[in-house]
């Protein structure tokens, strides 16, 4: 017999609502939003989260800190947060680190990475994540969270790997749409993964991961559906950067690297592929011929 679980979903947005269509049919599943649609009545963290197995942070990683601070005294013993946050906060800090911040070592927390695109999820079709958490048995309480449901995933130790390398992807993923919308081809597609695998390995073993992390679901993986989606937010604006309009700018990828200049994270200067993105996004360069300049120089 499955086991039931409660399970608190903080954040009502599309991962929120794809995470309840998930889980709802075998667990007991409550929803929190701070800022809840006029049709949508949200629950009381004071009410569910004493009462959680699982806290699901659906949310942006910049309100992590805020809401972890206010239920951490709540918090049930032996429960698990859980993060899908892709993003760095206005810290620089990623999910993973404002949660050992905040928790240290008297609750569990995890991280969740891979391509999930959430319209596919609540599709019924397939999703593929990462399970990263420093305890082996929390894995076996995400295999019972998540049985029976369209999630494949997988568990991992690494989570300063996973973390930097669902982060920094979206980075990357600007110049597929670059690449797309000046029509450099199928074969130019292949060459700027290998290149761009080959430097998140070097930068994620730079900041503490394993080497080899980037080389699976968290970073392989999402790379390439966030790199060649039609849907995706990166990719559509490294479409739009290539035919130079530079309105609306936005999106995590472009907001890390604003936290890399800001906080000297690491040398971008070190990482050709990604100093070359920086300059894309930030500066007005001729792109195409920056883009053959690196073939060259390769």
């Amino acid at each position: 017999m499955n086991k039931k679980y409660k399970v608190a979903v903080l954040g009502y947005g599309e991962m929120g609502h794809a995470l309840e269509q998930l889980l709802r049919t075998g667990h007991d599943v409550s929803i929190w939003d701070k800022f809840p649609q006029p049709d949508f009545e949200s629950t009381v963290l004071e009410d569910i989260i004493p009462q959680a197995d699982f806290v699901l942070f659906c949310l942006p990683v910049n309100p992590h800190r805020e809401i972890m601070m206010q239920i951490e005294p709540l918090l049930k013993y032996g429960s698990i947060c859980l993060s899908i946050a892709k993003g760095l906060d206005e810290r620089g800090h990623t999910a993973a680190q404002i949660f050992n911040e905040c928790l240290q070592d008297r609750h569990r927390y995890g991280l969740l990475y891979g391509p999930m695109i959430s319209e596919e999820i609540r599709a019924g079709r397939y999703a593929f994540a990462q399970f990263g958490c420093e305890y082996r048995d929390s894995y076996e309480m995400i295999t019972e969270l998540f049985r029976n449901t369209y999630l494949h995933h997988e568990y991992t130790s690494d989570i300063s790997g996973i973390s930097w390398s669902v982060i920094l992807k979206n980075v990357y993923a600007i110049l597929f749409g670059v690449a797309d919308e000046l029509k450099l081809g199928d074969n130019m597609r292949g060459f700027l993964t290998v290149e761009a695998l080959r430097e998140l390995d070097k930068i994620v073993r730079n900041m503490g991961g394993e080497a080899g992390s980037p080389y699976h679901l968290a970073g392989l993986g999402d790379l390439i559906t966030t790199a060649t989606s039609e849907s995706s937010h990166h990719h559509s604006l490294g479409r739009k950067l290539a035919r130079d309009d530079r309105t609306h700018v936005t999106g995590e990828g472009v907001h890390t690297l604003e936290m890399v200049d800001k906080f000297n994270l690491f040398k971008k200067e070190d990482y050709a592929l990604f100093a070359l993105v920086h300059d894309i996004v930030h500066k007005p360069v001729d792109i195409e011929a920056e883009l053959i300049n690196y073939i060259k120089d390769r």
